[in-house]
């Protein structure tokens, strides 16, 4: 009887972590006068097809909006969860198609290399938000925002936040959530990473507008149990590529 308790308490606990989705998130740097071709046409003809496949789906590619240097590419993945993850790996190593596709990526010599380098980092999604939300109008503009906490405290508590009002304030201002995650892996930890989707700069700014006035906002930005939960923020306006899913 104890034994079945258990497992019945693994399995409980297992779905429960299986029905929030996991983030993979890598930033490549290319380096200037880069034969970036190569990464676009490895993307949207070998690498997203392979995913899409193999069940993964809402895959969006994007770089950074202007002109900067060094230019950077953002592709984002999401999975069902990290066993699915974990699964994606084995099949893209026996998938023969796959393999073969890409021998001309991984032909390109060093004197022309398509990157510099690329980072990686996994997020969780968090219980407000478990499975993204592909943008339903067209959507130009998306603003990817990290919150770095001072601890780890901090940053639950900032997800708590979110858990239990923000999120229900973005949706009453016009601000449209893509994603939400919290770090698991890679740079700037602890920190949690959230995405979302405008139809221009106008409009984002403009809603942006609308929440800070929000008089909700405005009651819980006051809470002591929230804070001092965001030590530093980074944000990164990006543009979809013409063969991303989101």
């Amino acid at each position: 009887m104890k034994k079945f308790l258990l497992i019945s308490i693994f399995l409980i606990n297992l779905v429960g972590f299986s029905q929030k989705e996991y983030y993979e998130i890598r930033q490549y740097e290319l380096p200037f006068n880069s034969p970036e071709n190569i990464l676009h046409e490895y993307f949207s003809k070998v690498l997203i097809p392979a995913l899409n496949r193999h069940g993964v789906k809402n895959i969006g590619v994007f770089e950074t909006l202007g002109d900067p240097i060094p230019k950077l590419v953002y592709l984002f993945i999401p999975y069902d969860d990290v066993y699915h993850y974990g699964n994606i790996l084995k099949e893209l190593s026996r998938d023969k198609v796959y393999l073969n596709s890409r021998k001309f990526y991984d032909s390109v010599p060093q004197s022309n290399k398509v990157y510099n380098r690329y980072n990686v980092s996994f997020l969780t999604a968090i219980d407000g938000l478990p499975k993204l939300i592909k943008p339903k109008r067209k959507s130009n503009v998306f603003e990817l925002r990290i919150y770095e906490g001072y601890s780890e405290d901090a940053v639950k508590r900032k997800i708590e936040m979110f858990n239990k009002e923000e999120l229900k304030i973005f949706d009453d201002t016009g601000l449209y959530s893509v994603f939400f995650g919290e770090q698991i892996s890679g740079p700037l930890m602890p920190s949690l990473t959230y995405m979302l989707a405008f139809e221009s700069m106008q409009e984002r700014n403009a809603n942006w507008k609308k929440f800070s006035a929000d008089p909700n906002w405005k009651r819980i930005s006051k809470l002591d149990k929230y804070s001092n939960t965001v030590s530093d923020i980074k944000r990164t306006f990006l543009i979809p590529l013409n063969y991303s899913q989101l």
